[in-house]
C-alpha cells in the first residue's frame, strides 16, 4: 500500500512531503507493533528503553541526564519513567556517596531477568517487521536514515 492510499490522499504528494509522511506513518506502525509485543510484560516502550540503557551500563550507575541523553524518545519524562521502574522493582535509586546531590540509577536483577525474557520476543518482532528486506536493503535503509539525521 502506498502512503497516498494509507492516508487517503486525493492529490499527488511532492517527493519531499511524501517521504516525510512515509517515515512518520511507518514509524507509528512500528511503534504500535513494539508496544503490542511489550504489553504482556506490562512495560512501555520508554520503560524498556530505560532498562536497556541501564543494562548497557554494565553494573555502573547512570544519572537521569545520562538516561535522558540516550533515550530514543527524548520527550519522555525520565524521572517519571525511572520512578515507575523503581515501583516495579526493576531499577533502584541510590545517592552518590561522593556527591550527595547526585542521584544514581541501577538496574536490579529483576530488571535484568525481565530483559532476558523480553529480548527474544523483541528480536522476533523486529525480524517480523523487517522480513521483506534483504541484509543489503537493511544496510542501505540504515544508511539513508542516518543521513536524514
Amino acid at each position: 500500500m502506498t502512503i497516498e492510499e494509507a492516508i487517503k490522499s486525493t492529490v499527488p504528494l511532492n517527493p519531499f512531503t511524501k517521504t516525510v509522511l512515509n517515515i512518520m506513518y511507518t514509524s507509528r506502525i512500528v511503534e504500535e507493533q513494539i508496544a503490542d509485543a511489550l504489553k504482556p510484560y506490562k512495560i512501555s516502550m520508554q520503560q524498556y528503553n530505560v532498562l536497556r540503557i541501564l543494562r548497557g551500563q554494565k553494573g555502573k550507575p547512570a544519572n537521569l541526564f545520562t538516561i535522558q541523553e540516550r533515550m530514543i524518545n527524548k520527550m519522555s519524562n525520565t524521572t517519571r519513567l525511572v520512578d515507575k521502574l523503581i515501583d516495579k522493582g526493576l531499577a533502584e535509586r541510590t545517592v552518590c556517596e561522593s556527591n550527595r546531590r547526585k542521584v544514581e540509577i541501577l538496574i536490579t536483577q529483576k530488571g535484568l531477568d525481565l530483559l532476558t525474557q523480553i529480548d527474544p520476543v523483541t528480536q522476533a518482532n523486529n525480524n517480523t517487521i523487517l522480513k521483506e528486506f534483504t541484509l543489503m536493503e537493511l544496510n542501505t535503509l540504515n544508511s539513508l536514515l542516518d543521513k536524514i539525521r
